[in-house]
């Protein structure tokens, strides 16, 4: 006899059908596992035993062949295991095989037969969404599967605790209960801005760069608040809508990062740390997981000490700067994840921090930040739409009251415009000012005849790439919103040209 179960593999944010074949025959007892699994795979085998064996079953002394389809599809992961034993377990006529076909299962199984988290379970509980199918799945992650398939008029999702309850509730002996939906967080907003004492022009720039979803470079030495300035953005940024919360939840949940099942509203804020490698930031390693650009989907990323990076793992995200997505290229597969963030950089003048400073700056100045800025490339800085220098705070700045604004009155402004660029741009994939190409660009960015004449006079002048006359355009296009107006004029052009300039060599 032959019994089928469905289950997924994970390729990206694909959830792929796999078919989960058992085959219990006549013949020398082994227990034979195929279709292309990996080493978590393969040890399935001992865990479906020991579970078995913690049930009172013992597998027949017979030849059990496990077969994954499509045998040409790379299988990863421990979620696995509760497929493989659902179908075993239908095999030898415990389960019912007919009753299987109707639900798609995800599960680790351990030692005593609990039914243990896997990564993926918001991925798979779309995928038997779409092929009308329940879904069986940890009791730990009911929650999380219920964003989706739950609730009245969903297909039904089985949270198990156990392999023995599960067995229950399939025969009708035990119900399990419903699992309810996991409570959305509420937004964790960080540092209000009032802790931000001086520093006005680096306010207004974060304020633009929030408004309009643009990337931000702070320059300026230690001490200045470059850190502070970037931990208050979370807390000017506007909740994400729930089409973008379950997008950025899929990407947690494969990375095995969703906790509780708790989709949160608030947007995601990565901060890796300097030593972080190319497939820490952009993803990748033995089993391809999202990186932090991948993490920080449809939010910030956050890269403190911007010349202390490697330059190859800075260059590496040129590309998903400029088209939202990573793609990780493998022998086995291309696994592609989404990566539209805001990158926001903070970095030293120089490796001593103090450059313009006579009676702190190193004896080498101005060398000394010629070579510690040429760390970052061109290209890099070419994709970064606001540079800001970010002055030394005195001590009669930090003596002062907090200021009356904070990000209560930030997040109402830029809340405010983002609002018009949603009208603006529904009815196309485009979501902020930061994205605004082609047509669109054309369409909403064109400035008045005095702003263009400006704005033409600067390209040569600047000597402006292609990409940065686009990336000015866009955020004289926010500026404009900002200010409430619906034409682009030369006042905005000025601004955003004001915050073009490159970081000072001397």
């Amino acid at each position: 006899m032959v019994a089928l179960v469905s289950t997924v593999a994970y390729l990206g944010l694909e959830a792929r059908t796999v078919e989960v074949q058992c085959q219990v025959a006549p013949g020398m007892p082994v227990f034979a596992l195929v279709g292309l699994p990996d080493k978590a795979v393969g040890e399935s085998r001992q865990r479906v035993s020991a579970a078995l064996t913690a049930m009172g079953l013992a597998l027949p002394p017979k030849r059990i062949t496990i077969n994954l389809s499509p045998a040409d599809l790379p299988k990863e992961g421990s979620h696995y295991d509760l497929p493989i034993a659902l179908a075993l377990l239908a095999a030898m006529g415990i389960v019912d095989a007919e009753q299987m076909a109707d639900f798609v299962a995800v599960g680790e199984l351990a030692l005593d037969g609990r039914v243990i988290p896997s990564p993926g379970v918001l991925l798979a509980a779309l995928h038997a969404h779409e092929a009308e199918k329940g879904l069986i799945c940890p009791a730990a992650q009911g929650s999380e599967a219920s964003w989706v398939s739950g609730g009245a008029g969903g297909v039904p999702v089985i949270a198990a605790p156990n392999l023995i309850s599960l067995l229950n509730h399939l025969k009708g002996t035990q119900v399990l209960p419903p699992p309810e939906p996991g409570r959305a967080d509420p937004p964790q907003r960080g540092p209000d801005l009032k802790q931000v004492k001086g520093q006005e022009t680096a306010r207004r720039a974060l304020e633009i760069a929030a408004a309009g979803a643009h990337n931000l470079l702070m320059v300026g030495p230690p001490g200045a608040g470059k850190s502070l300035l970037a931990a208050c953005l979370p807390g000017v940024l506007p909740e994400l809508t729930p089409a973008e919360a379950l997008e950025v939840s899929m990407v947690a949940s494969v990375a095995g990062a969703l906790e509780n099942g708790r989709i949160s509203r608030a947007r995601p804020y990565r901060a890796p740390h300097h030593s972080a490698s190319i497939a820490a930031l952009t993803g990748g390693g033995l089993k391809v997981r999202p990186g932090e650009v991948s993490m920080a989907h449809l939010g910030v990323l956050f890269l403190d000490e911007l010349p202390e990076f490697q330059r190859q793992v800075l260059d590496s995200l040129r590309q998903p700067l400029e088209t939202g997505e990573v793609t990780v290229a493998r022998a086995s597969a291309h696994v592609t994840y989404p990566a539209r963030v805001q990158l926001i950089c903070a970095m030293n003048p120089c490796r001593c921090g103090h450059l313009g400073d006579p009676t702190l700056a190193c004896s080498r100045a101005p060398k000394c930040a010629a070579d510690y800025q040429s760390k970052v490339s061109g290209p890099l800085l070419d994709r970064i739409d606001l540079h800001v220098e970010v002055d030394p705070v005195r001590a009669a700045d930090l003596a002062l009251p907090p200021t009356a604004e904070g990000s209560a009155e930030v997040s109402a402004r830029v809340a405010r415009a983002r609002r018009v660029q949603t009208a603006r741009l529904e009815g196309t994939p485009l979501r902020t000012n930061a994205e605004l190409d082609g047509d669109a660009l054309e369409a909403h960015a064109t400035p008045d005849e005095a702003g263009r004449k400006l704005l033409l006079q600067a390209a040569e002048a600047m000597r402006l790439s292609a990409r940065g006359y686009t990336r000015i355009l866009r955020v004289a296009r926010t500026i404009a919103d900002l200010a409430g107006s619906e034409a682009v004029g030369r006042i905005h052009v000025a601004e955003a040209l004001s915050y073009r300039r490159r970081p000072p060599t001397a």
